[in-house]
């Protein structure tokens, strides 16, 4: 795909999702990086600041299937990946595909749902596949989850276990919007809603072309061995229990090559890793002790300063573009 045709394309996506997101310029920008990363993302904050109008707004700028779970206390793990149904009329069981079974799902509240139903999940987003009776079902490409929590000290909600956090390749934070952005919110939602008007700006086979096009950013070894130093670091730290995962480096080196593809470069540098490091690592880490405050802790601001930390202690690799 043409530099310029990419550099369109995202911009179309941007535009189109801002025109619903008011004032979340940067929220926007990582949603479109972890799309074009193949990843799946996480928006925690509290209740009414735009979680779930952000992943339907990024759903609804590209044209393939998108799918929206409601998660509940009493929603079935069945209710997600499908359930094999008895047909009288042929005497067999047929599957009958969950919503999980589309591009873009759209998992509202995630962590309202027991673990056991959160747990559904598992297989999907590490394996783009479903295991039903003993028959395994392979999801369609693209296949990313675009999941809403609010913070877990929250009542009615479960805290997601450390294997489903991990599956999820960055977190975001929606934050509430300033006041002119809040202001201009009420002047155009006043009548209807934005996302009424919001129309595809992307074919699921352009989206597919992006997706390739980030696949090829170049990585030096250098970055590669940045990237892993990193995530060692956080394995040894005193004040980190659970450090990031193997997964999590693979997910930070994918994450930062589309960071470079949508600045328009075709090849990563450490600035990419540094300015995504604590996004996609903060929400795996379990901190060694918790002190002060537990919303704090829980939400990872104590394990984004740790990060923070052990970034800038890192030895920075000096790199040259790729020829």
């Amino acid at each position: 795909m043409p530099d310029d045709v990419f550099d369109d394309h995202c911009a179309a996506i941007v535009r189109s999702v801002s025109t619903v997101i008011d004032g979340k310029a940067d929220a926007v920008r990582l949603a479109l990086t972890v799309l074009l990363a193949e990843g799946h993302l996480l928006i925690e904050d509290v209740p009414g600041v735009g979680k779930t109008m952000l992943a339907r707004a990024l759903a609804r700028s590209v044209d393939c299937s998108v799918s929206r779970i409601q998660f509940t206390p009493d929603l079935l793990p069945a209710d997600i990946t499908g359930v094999s149904v008895y047909n009288q009329n042929t005497r067999d069981f047929e599957f009958k595909k969950g919503p999980v079974f589309a591009n873009i799902v759209i998992g509202d509240e995630i962590n309202r749902a027991s673990p056991k139903t959160q747990s559904a999940l598992l297989e999907c987003m590490a394996e783009s596949s479903v295991t039903v009776d003993g028959d395994t079902y392979t999801l369609t490409s693209p296949f990313i989850v675009v999941a809403t929590q609010n913070p877990i000290e929250m009542e009615g909600t479960y805290p997601l276990p450390e294997a489903q956090r991990d599956r999820f390749m960055a977190r975001i934070s929606m934050g509430y919007p300033d006041a002119d952005a809040e202001l201009a919110m009420l002047r155009s939602r006043e009548l209807s809603s934005p996302l009424d008007s919001l129309t595809p700006v992307v074919t699921v086979e352009q989206l597919r072309e992006l997706i390739a096009a980030v696949r090829r950013v170049f990585v030096s070894t250098a970055v590669e061995e940045y990237a892993v130093a990193i995530a060692q670091a956080t394995r040894r730290d005193r004040e980190v229990r659970v450090g990031a995962s193997p997964r999590a480096t693979l997910h930070l080196v994918r994450a930062a090559k589309a960071r470079a593809a949508i600045d328009g470069r075709d090849f990563v540098l450490p600035d990419d890793i540094d300015a995504l490091a604590v996004t996609v690592l903060a929400h795996r880490m379990i901190p060694a002790r918790r002190t002060g405050d537990t919303a704090a802790v829980l939400s990872g601001h104590s394990i984004a300063d740790v990060i923070e930390r052990i970034v800038a202690e890192t030895p920075v690799p000096v790199v040259a573009a790729a020829s």
